[in-house]
């Protein structure tokens, strides 16, 4: 991110509203302030620094707990009074435990491809009995690739004449085996979605 310091209008405590924002799934993680320093030393360290009003002090979001926010680009609003963070959170943000401070429920259709993609590396962690993707990471990168390849099959004989729902069904189970195989070889659907994003600004 750039360690330029946002331009801010600053409330009469000198704060502004941070509203912290999964890069990948788009979720929203957090909700905080933040005053000058706080925001100096995120953009210096590339990590989310906040001022906590019930402390009153500085706060390093994971100082204590390891989950911190990576900070990859803040946004300002119309008013300059409130910033977004995108950041890659390295665990909960909820000093809870949960995902996010509203709950663990995706907020949105597409946080589901991230959490499907926590899922695939929990199963490989802790192989769940009776799991599928459990089975399916067993049988090392061949079995995810020779998926792919029916499912793709099948998408496209849906997609010639099949009915929507049928279509809807079999690029689900493609999405969810081409997860797999990102997964194995060390990626995820942001790295995917990376690619995309530097195609559209090209």
């Amino acid at each position: 991110m750039s360690a330029q310091v946002p331009d801010m209008s600053f409330d009469v405590n000198g704060l502004a509203t941070v509203v912290v924002q999964d890069c990948t799934s788009g979720e929203v993680l957090m909700v905080a302030h933040a005053n000058a320093e706080a925001l100096r030393l995120t953009a210096e360290t590339g990590y989310a620094h906040f001022w906590s009003r019930s402390r009153n002090a500085l706060w390093k979001k994971g100082e204590t707990s390891g989950n911190v926010l990576r900070v990859r680009e803040t946004r300002v609003d119309c008013d300059r009074d409130a910033v977004l963070f995108l950041v890659d959170p390295a665990g909960p943000a909820c000093h809870s435990g949960s995902r996010t401070c509203f709950g663990d429920a995706p907020a949105a259709a597409f946080g589901v491809l991230a959490e499907l993609g926590r899922v695939i590396a929990e199963r490989e962690r802790h192989a769940a009995e009776g799991s599928y993707t459990a089975r399916l990471l067993a049988k090392g990168p061949d079995g995810a690739l020779q998926k792919i390849g029916e499912e793709a099959t099948e998408v496209i004989l849906a997609a010639k004449g099949e009915s929507s729902e049928r279509l809807a069904e079999e690029s689900a189970d493609l999405l969810f085996h081409l997860l797999v195989a990102l997964h194995q070889r060390g990626l995820g659907i942001g790295d995917v979605l990376s690619v995309l994003a530097s195609r559209r600004r090209a």
